[in-house]
């Protein structure tokens, strides 16, 4: 059984007297540096020199230094800038401060630490507190008195307290209110990369875009086809989210659960389940993490290509357009 700590379990008071530095300001970074900050803990951001988060940091009240500064001064330190900048960020500005040992390196996802990017010194502690939420839903849920669920997980535990360090934090954030469930780096790691590659990101625009170009190569209206599988996409989602399948199937028509049931399986077969299986292994065997990192090292041209590609696809132009009716999504939208 899944061991999870809840507030009852985690002692913010660890943190007192203590350095916290979050390194980044993007949507994990504001994140933790505001809800930190508001919980009380003395936090600081460490950007590079010039960047534009660095007014935004001040005008929130949060102390701010470049990346170097800031890892001298933490006793705690967590790393929140993308993963394929991680490894240059911490040898060139976080390792130097961590050569005499004593102090916390944290993460929000274990790529680095799990794939052999990033070793610590032998004496400090490596942990991780991973919010399963994107960023700003980390601060919007901490405002009104909730909390995000999130991962805790130790690499290294050098002072044979760096569970209790990790907690600390994770209460910080407001994750201990909804629960944070122990894991590993490898566990993480691994499930993370397979769900986002083969449901969560990769598998439901794969699936959304079959299903689009179906339709409108057998003649219906793109508009058509979008509301059917692209829009009301969310209302199904959120109906399994707030109560699981049966659910969201006791929430749609007869009709809607018999095609379900019946045509979902001849689409979703076993042979999707074995092209599951080979993504998966490719991530255990550190294939997609040595094709994504010689991608970032040659300047992520295929990367960029598959992005524009993707960009210009026809279901992105009939969307934006039906969306700009939508008066309701325009507030808050991310571009």
């Amino acid at each position: 059984m899944a061991k999870v700590y809840y507030d009852r379990d985690a002692e913010l008071e660890l943190l007192n007297g203590k350095k916290v530095g979050v390194i980044g300001f993007g949507s994990q970074g504001h994140a933790h540096a505001l809800n930190l900050h508001d919980s009380g803990v003395d936090v600081a951001v460490g950007l590079y020199p010039g960047s534009s988060s660095w007014a935004k940091v001040e005008a929130a009240g949060v102390k701010v230094g470049t990346v170097d500064d800031v890892a001298r001064d933490s006793d705690i330190i967590m790393i929140l800038v993308p993963d394929q900048v991680q490894k240059q960020v911490y040898e060139d500005h976080v390792a130097p401060h961590l050569e005499d040992g004593g102090k916390t390196l944290m993460f929000a996802h274990g790529f680095n630490v799990h794939f052999g990017q990033i070793k610590a010194p032998e004496g400090v502690d490596v942990s991780m507190i991973a919010p399963k939420g994107p960023g700003h839903l980390v601060r919007r849920v901490y405002q009104e008195g909730f909390g995000v669920p999130a991962l805790v997980a130790i690499h290294q535990d050098a002072s044979e307290s760096a569970l209790a360090t990790a907690l600390a934090y994770g209460k910080g954030i407001g994750a201990a209110r909804a629960g944070i469930l122990e894991t590993t780096f490898l566990e993480e790691t691994e499930t993370d990369l397979f769900g986002e590659q083969t449901i969560l990101c990769g598998g439901v625009t794969s699936l959304v875009k079959a299903a689009f170009e179906t339709l409108v190569e057998a003649g219906y209206q793109p508009e058509s086809a979008y509301f059917e599988t692209f829009h009301e996409l969310k209302l199904i989602v959120d109906m399994m989210y707030e109560g699981g399948m049966a659910n969201m199937r006791y929430s749609i028509s007869d009709t809607a659960e018999y095609g379900d049931y019946t045509r979902g399986p001849r689409v979703i077969d076993s042979g999707v389940k074995e092209r599951m299986g080979e993504v998966l292994r490719e991530i255990q065997d550190g294939r997609f993490a040595r094709e994504w990192i010689a991608e970032n090292q040659v300047g992520q041209p295929h990367f960029r290509a598959l992005r524009r590609i993707n960009a210009d696809h026809p279901i992105e132009h009939v969307g934006k357009e039906m969306r700009s009716m939508m008066a309701w999504l325009n507030e808050g939208k991310s571009k």
